[in-house]
């Protein structure tokens, strides 16, 4: 009787290891998921708006909350280096591109671009708007927005056509938060 009791007893601090361990995990998940804004600046550094990026079982949400930048349509995409310098955001490199021009979906895309989506700005300047991003995670893996310290969304002066990269609008900083 006493050995069974033994052994129920350390059965259940097995169970008990395994449980902390798997609430550690799910918390550092949870805690890593967390929301982070990133300020949109323009060219003359002044603030144009948000880009709230939060965990989606598709990909990245990219909530943008835009002012002040000039009606229409506008591309957007995830580039490369966590920079913008003004006033061309040049400094932002490339369309963020990790698995070497492979995405999710091997359609050969960069990561950084965001499929059937065009930034349509109102009249006054405004534009509120969710999109999700396909391509990246707000992981630890190569395919997240943090990769390298993290990356930039750049705004285009119009939406992309052909293969002449339009002018470089506004720039956010994508980083972990602190």
């Amino acid at each position: 009787m006493k050995l069974v009791c033994k052994l129920s007893l350390c059965a259940a601090a097995v169970c008990l290891a395994a449980a902390t361990g798997s609430l550690a995990q799910e918390a550092h998940t949870k805690a890593s998921a967390r929301p982070v804004v990133a300020e949109f600046k323009n060219a003359d550094g002044l603030s144009v708006g948000t880009a709230t990026l939060s965990d989606n079982p598709k990909g990245v949400k990219i909530k943008l909350d835009i002012k002040g930048l000039p009606a229409g349509e506008h591309s957007i995409h995830i580039h490369q280096n966590a920079k913008c310098e003004a006033p061309d955001f040049k400094s932002a490199g490339p369309h963020f591109n990790p698995m070497g021009g492979m995405a999710h979906d091997h359609s050969g895309a960069p990561a950084g671009d965001i499929p059937d989506f065009t930034l349509i700005v109102a009249a006054d300047g405004t534009a509120h708007v969710s999109v999700v991003a396909p391509h990246v995670t707000m992981g630890d893996d190569p395919s997240s927005v943090f990769t390298n310290g993290g990356t930039a969304i750049v705004i285009h002066a119009v939406a992309t056509a052909g293969s002449a990269a339009p002018a470089r609008i506004a720039c956010a900083i994508v980083k972990k938060s602190e």
